[in-house]
């Protein structure tokens, strides 16, 4: 069989109908990802395969840079200065061993679908594809813009600090009709949560100024976050994004909160149950915002954040360092917020995702104790990052399928600082075919192509647009 045949990962007759006719000509919404606003509007050709595929920089994919470790490749060949040659030979070497790995498929698949190269990528054909697509990435199709367009992408969420003057989505909206596509801004206010990291108070008068707020305790800090808030949804933001590594739900009095945003603020330590109520204030202050803006919140739950120190300090964060969290009681805090919430009528439209797949099922029942108002107002978030595998994928479909709504959902997104990434819905979209499909095989559902193409349709596209508003 052909590596990545026009029917790879459709194992039944129904499937391939289901993903050629209707999956396959859907545009793509990418409701999460972290490509750069400044790099899609300087639109600016990548000089070869390297600095577009593994890095530029520090900035790049490292789902590779593991994988490139795991196979002895020396720092200066994966996020070091090393040659960018000599880097694409160390990628090929470890492609050949990954099997079985997402990426053997999804590197291959990047290279067919924007490059039409269908050689294997190994040590033996890294210098004819490397040629190759090097002399392509010259053209105007290989620009950002193009990339995004030409892969049919509609919608771009960034991920933008609430203090972003946004200036680069500014410009790029003056385009749109031009690019085809909307790049908008969707606030991830990481620093605002990091109260005990050294820059804290800094951050706050940055936020501050930015608002024009001065924040002296916690009811400035949310004065000045909704001042961000209006200004994203002027410049077209309609999502949140919140990284819960961990959650611990602490209620305390609004006193309370202005007392340890103060103390902070001082550089004064703070104890553990002082940090679990302030961001449980946070968490639930944003509620609050986003259900009054309309935005839907994003919370990606029980991920191990920069485990590897040494090489944290070394090189930074979103490096290759981080791993499955184990709290294995985040779900039940989750839904202690959700209910306290609830008492004021205050959750937004919501994605819950863990890291832990152990997780899923008790966020997919929990979260149906809070339906009301719209259709799916709480979705059992996408297989994320380590979960973005064929099995994961399957799992969670069939997790949101059996507790929920999957006619209802609002499906995949990149994660990705990649213009290279699109493939990946596609994957997906052929994950999701053969799940149906096998539903069909087995008798579980109707032989009715229109029902159930219409369906994966909305999966793929259609959900999303009239769920975020788009």
């Amino acid at each position: 069989m052909t590596l990545l045949n026009k029917d790879f990962l459709l194992t039944n007759e129904p499937a391939k109908r289901l993903f050629h006719e209707h999956a396959a000509k859907m545009p793509i919404i990418d409701f999460h990802c972290h490509l750069d606003p400044k790099e899609i509007y300087e639109n600016k050709n990548y000089p070869n395969l390297t600095r577009i595929w593994i890095n530029d920089g520090l900035f790049g994919d490292h789902y590779k840079w593991r994988l490139m470790r795991a196979n002895g490749v020396p720092e200066e060949l994966i996020t070091g200065d090393g040659d960018d040659y000599e880097k694409m030979v160390a990628w090929a070497k470890t492609i050949e061993k990954a099997i079985g790995n997402p990426l053997f498929e999804w590197t291959h698949l990047e290279l067919k679908r924007f490059f039409s190269i269908d050689d294997t990528f190994n040590e033996k054909n890294v210098k004819k594809i490397w040629d190759k697509a090097n002399k392509m990435l010259t053209t105007e199709d290989f620009k950002p813009r193009n990339l995004i367009k030409n892969s049919n992408v509609k919608v771009v969420c960034t991920t933008d600090d609430p203090a972003s003057d946004l200036h680069y989505h500014e410009l790029l909206q003056k385009e749109e009709q031009k690019n085809g596509f909307k790049v908008l801004p969707a606030m991830r206010p990481d620093k605002a949560f990091a109260i005990t990291a050294p820059t804290y108070a800094e951050y706050l008068q940055e936020l501050g100024n930015t608002a024009q707020v001065s924040i002296t305790d916690f009811k400035s800090l949310v004065k000045a976050l909704e001042k961000r808030f209006e200004f994203f949804q002027a410049h077209g933001g309609k999502l949140s994004d919140h990284g819960l590594n961990t959650f611990h739900f602490v209620k305390v009095t609004p006193e309370e909160l202005d007392r340890i945003v103060t103390k902070a603020i001082n550089k004064q330590e703070l104890r553990i149950f002082e940090v679990d109520a302030y961001v449980t204030g946070l968490v639930e202050a944003l509620m609050r915002l986003n259900n009054k803006f309309g935005w839907t919140m994003q919370f990606h739950i029980n991920a191990l954040r920069n485990a590897n120190k040494p090489m944290f300090t070394k090189i930074g964060a979103d490096t290759g360092f981080d791993s499955m969290g184990t709290q294995a009681d985040i779900a039940d805090n989750m839904m202690r917020l959700l209910s306290d919430m609830q008492n004021e009528d205050n959750i937004p439209k919501t994605i819950l995702y863990s890291l832990n797949p152990n997780d899923w099922m008790q966020l997919a029942t929990g979260m149906g104790d809070f339906y009301e108002g719209s259709a799916q107002k709480l979705q059992l978030g996408c297989a994320w990052w380590f979960n973005d595998t064929r099995e994961g994928m399957e799992r969670q479909l069939r997790t949101m399928a059996q507790q929920s709504l999957l006619a209802n959902f609002v499906g995949m997104l990149t994660d990705s600082r990649s213009f290279l990434s699109y493939p990946r819905h596609e994957y997906f979209r052929r994950v999701l075919c053969n799940l149906i499909g096998e539903w069909v095989e087995r008798g579980q559902l109707p032989e009715d192509y229109d029902y159930l193409g219409q369906i994966v349709e909305d999966i793929s596209y259609n959900n999303a647009k009239n769920y975020f508003g788009f």
